[in-house]
């Protein structure tokens, strides 16, 4: 039975999480994307992956509160899924906005902030896909918890990188800078709990 309804909740977070992706696919096939069907896929990309970090961060609170270890063993697809959007998010800002030139992307780095802020999140990430395998958790051992801290790091500088880029109206990145500090400090809360109960 728990075979059964893991691999049910695997199945639904493929469905759920390719939504997204194939929404905008069909939108830009009808040219529903607006004046710059580009930037609208780019915005749209990047969203999902910030939104999906953000859910992966949110599975330990989840078992922890639930009890359900269900929660553990779907964080790491989650997970993937975050820097896939990242990827296809990185891939679509080069060819549609920065575009694909050594010169392109080394003017991109240099006068735009966001850019190196995103830079430096997607390798960070690309670090844990990499390292996310069981051969990868076996061979690192306890290397592996403290790279998989990079998450952290990774979020933060995912909601700034928004925050950098909208430049004006700041009010959806104050809304997932606030999930992202309630998520990091119930980390910190639930730490330091045993100690004060002791």
């Amino acid at each position: 039975m728990d075979r059964r309804r893991l691999w049910l909740a695997r199945t639904l977070i493929w469905v759920a999480c390719l939504a997204p992706l194939g929404w905008v696919v069909w939108a830009g096939v009808r040219g529903e994307l607006g004046p710059d069907p580009g930037k609208a896929l780019v915005d749209h990309l990047g969203l999902w992956a910030l939104r999906l970090l953000l859910i992966t961060l949110a599975m330990t609170p989840l078992r922890a509160i639930t009890g359900l270890a269900l929660f553990i063993q779907v964080r790491r697809l989650i997970g993937l899924f975050a820097w896939f959007y990242a990827t296809v998010h990185l891939s679509c800002a080069l060819f549609y906005v920065i575009g694909l030139s050594s010169d392109d992307i080394l003017r991109a780095l240099s006068e735009r902030t966001y850019v190196i802020l995103g830079a430096i999140a997607w390798l960070m990430l690309l670090a844990l896909a990499l390292t996310s395998t069981r051969a990868s958790q076996r061979r690192l051992g306890r290397r592996w918890r403290q790279l998989h801290r990079l998450i952290y790091p990774a979020a933060i500088l995912a909601v700034a990188h928004f925050a950098w880029l909208v430049r004006s109206d700041f009010r959806q990145p104050a809304i997932y800078g606030l999930i992202l500090v309630f998520l990091l400090g119930w980390r910190v809360w639930f730490a330091r709990a045993p100690r004060r109960r002791g």
